[in-house]
């Protein structure tokens, strides 16, 4: 499997958590944030945009998008200064039960794919789209990045959104994410059972 970078966007405003520190919140005894951590494990370069804290994980690089809470695409554009691997990954900081597997198949995924797909996007039970549990191929997305212009406030969708994609099917229920207390309640009560 060719080598990848790792980016975790963890510096958003958590208004559905009223502002919480949601990297920060726990699922068991392990932050959200660590548990991201851990499941790219196997990643050459990791970076976190957001405000450096304390993780289970040595050898994280920190950084923070500009402005600072200026949005997934910032944190995007602030990550991307920091990778060199020709595959990058996009992962939520909030994913409590994505696991190396699910990062390794990603990875894979997008290897086996060939040239003409850009993305190898984790799709859930739903059916919707994962775009921050992805893998990507670097160049296009920096492209895309610079084609899109002023990253601040700019919706994901937007920078991805156009790269030709290869989807895969979430089998494991890892795209799980806590973006409300209710939320993250769940993943508390998955985890415990």
């Amino acid at each position: 499997m060719t080598p990848y970078d790792v980016i975790v966007p963890a510096g958003g405003a958590a208004r559905r958590l009223g502002g919480a520190d949601k990297p920060g919140l726990t699922v068991g005894e392990t932050t959200l944030l660590d548990r991201v951590l851990a499941a790219c494990a196997g990643a050459r370069t990791t970076v976190v945009v957001g405000p450096a804290r304390p993780t289970g994980r040595t050898g994280v690089h920190w950084t923070r998008e500009q402005p600072p809470g200026g949005g997934p695409v910032a944190a995007v554009a602030a990550g991307l200064d920091l990778v060199t691997a020709d595959t990058v990954l996009l992962l939520a900081a909030d994913l409590p039960f994505l696991d190396r597997r699910t990062v390794e198949r990603l990875a894979a995924a997008l290897d086996e794919a060939g040239p003409a797909v850009d993305a190898a996007v984790l799709v859930d039970a739903g059916g919707r789209d994962q775009p921050l549990a992805a893998a990507y191929r670097t160049a296009p997305l920096r492209a895309a990045l610079a084609a899109l212009g002023d990253p601040a406030g700019q919706p994901l969708r937007r920078l991805v959104g156009g790269l030709p994609r290869l989807l895969v099917a979430d089998t494991d229920n890892v795209a799980y994410d806590c973006d409300t207390w209710e939320d993250l309640e769940q993943a508390r009560e998955r985890d415990r059972s």
